[in-house]
């Protein structure tokens, strides 16, 4: 019984990180990935997130909860700050492909990329979302895709203990698919966490976090156009 219960186990296991996908590693740039030879290009962002708090580490919800109401004034005050110029990210990334020659088309809608069919095909640097019917739609032969999926405040900590002090955050990805075969020909990670230059804990307004906050919202906009700018 119990030799049945370990293969049972065994083969569970197996059959777990079999699904488990590796994350996509970064692609670089690529000369011949832009530029009047690289065919049309739209330019898409995703739904930005809602300006929040994250706690990583307060695992439980007893732990998650008193993360929550010893941040809560944090919490508070990061729901009320704005996005500044980070939606007209796609646009500035837009007139740079412009400068090298490119045709660019930018998608004025955001581009619910979790709606998207999985792709059939997987491999090395191919797309788990099935892009190419978006060619046609956008009339476009590539995709350049922005994904902001975290902005606001990361505070760690250990159960009930925070183990730093908040940092302003700024986490996404940028991309560039090819809608022919569905592959990457640029992928950015970008994860950019700025801390307070002086004392972070001064609700309720918190004048030193909420400026890290707007430096990464820059150092993040400057990572996703800074190589289409060289």
């Amino acid at each position: 019984m119990k030799s049945r219960i370990g293969l049972t186990l065994a083969a569970l296991a197996i059959f777990v990180s079999g699904c488990a996908s590796p994350p996509q590693q970064a692609v670089q740039l690529d000369k011949t990935t832009i530029g009047p030879k690289a065919g049309r290009i739209g330019v898409a962002m995703a739904p930005l997130p809602k300006v929040d708090t994250d706690f990583p580490g307060a695992g439980c919800l007893l732990c998650l909860a008193a993360a929550s109401v010893a941040n809560s004034s944090l919490t508070t005050h990061a729901r009320t700050l704005p996005y500044e110029e980070l939606p007209k990210l796609k646009s500035d990334v837009a007139e740079l492909l412009r400068k090298k020659g490119n045709e660019v088309t930018v998608i004025t809608e955001d581009l619910n990329v979790a709606a998207l069919p999985d792709a059939g095909a997987k491999g090395p640097n191919i797309a788990r979302k099935d892009f190419s019917a978006l060619r046609q739609k956008y009339n476009v032969d590539k995709l350049l895709v922005i994904e902001i999926n975290a902005l606001g405040f990361v505070r760690p900590y250990s159960a009930y203990i925070p183990t730093s002090d908040p940092k302003g955050v700024l986490r996404g990805t940028g991309y560039i698919v090819n809608l022919n075969s569905n592959a990457y020909e640029w992928y950015l990670p970008v994860s950019i966490a700025k801390s307070a230059d002086k004392a972070w804990d001064e609700p309720p307004k918190f004048p030193g976090l909420t400026n890290a906050y707007f430096q990464a919202l820059e150092l993040g906009k400057d990572s996703f156009s800074q190589p289409f700018a060289n």
